[in-house]
């Protein structure tokens, strides 16, 4: 019994001490502080281990292509703004393939929210470089080392324009949770980039690297995340990884902008064709 019960499809098939564990718990705990109903909630995933998270929420779920979380999650928005939705992204789906799609729905500053999943190494695919991954890195795909120089997510966030860039730890539940809350309050586009332990893949960004290399942003005298110098200033440290909110400002959302009513969503209107008026369309172009 105990045997078929651990394949159970409610529980997760992450590897045991995989940082998933801790997104999943902080993404629970601040739906529950916001009081979300299931029916109110979207979760969209791309393709990664992260991608079936939305397997085991309590929520409506859509698992997508491999790097089209955000154009997924920009319809539904658009379609329904009253719903909270929530994007869920590893390193390689939002910052490989995905990278335009991500720089874009950003600077529209649609109001979604944003969760990446950074390990530093393609997990699913069991461990190759990936955008993310340390200089000089060996990995299955770098035997000699990584060549390429890593992306920062929250520093290109910034540069784009980002309206609200948070970074946690997934070793760090509670200060994650509460950066989740912070960000899904947010009217228009909110990131989360997660640093995310690869116990599997990844033995050097381990939990105790992690924990030597972090800096909370709230722990520095007079830091202010509206305050874009200095975000600029802690992003920029080659010693330390900057957490927590690190800048937010206010600025229209994108279906504030170009809906006529958010109030009246498409999704809730008589979409029903018009036929006479249809046929007298069709007839103009025969």
């Amino acid at each position: 019994m105990k045997e078929k019960e651990s394949y159970h499809r409610l529980n997760p098939t992450w590897c045991k001490g995989c940082g998933l564990y801790g997104v999943f718990d902080a993404l629970k705990r601040a739906a529950a502080a916001l009081g979300l109903e299931p029916e109110d909630l979207v979760i969209v995933t791309g393709i990664g281990c992260h991608g079936r998270l939305n397997n085991y929420f309590h929520a409506y779920g859509f698992h997508g292509l491999h790097g089209r979380t955000m154009p997924v999650a920009t319809g539904i928005k658009l379609v329904n703004p009253r719903l909270q939705v929530v994007a869920v992204s590893g390193d390689g789906d939002a910052y490989s393939i995905g990278l335009g799609h991500f720089i874009h729905a950003l600077r529209k500053n649609v109001g979604l929210t944003y969760i990446i999943v950074d390990n530093r190494i393609y997990a699913l695919t069991e461990g190759q470089a990936s955008p993310t991954t340390d200089f000089g890195m060996v990995t299955l795909s770098t035997p000699l080392g990584s060549k390429d120089f890593p992306i920062d997510g929250p520093s290109l966030a910034l540069a784009a324009g980002g309206t609200f860039i948070a970074r946690g730890f997934s070793g760090e539940v509670a200060h994650l949770a509460s950066l989740i809350e912070r960000g899904m309050k947010h009217d228009g586009f909110a990131l989360i980039d997660i640093l995310s332990p690869c116990v599997t893949h990844n033995k050097v960004n381990s939990y105790d690297w992690y924990k030597k290399h972090i800096v909370h942003v709230e722990d520095l005298p007079g830091y202010s995340p509206r305050d874009k110098a200095k975000a600029w200033e802690v992003l920029s440290n080659p010693e330390k990884i900057a957490v927590g909110l690190i800048y937010e400002e206010d600025k229209p959302s994108f279906e504030e902008l170009v809906l006529a009513d958010r109030e009246k969503p498409i999704a809730s209107l008589d979409l029903k064709v018009d036929a006479p008026r249809l046929g007298k369309i069709a007839d103009r172009f025969r």
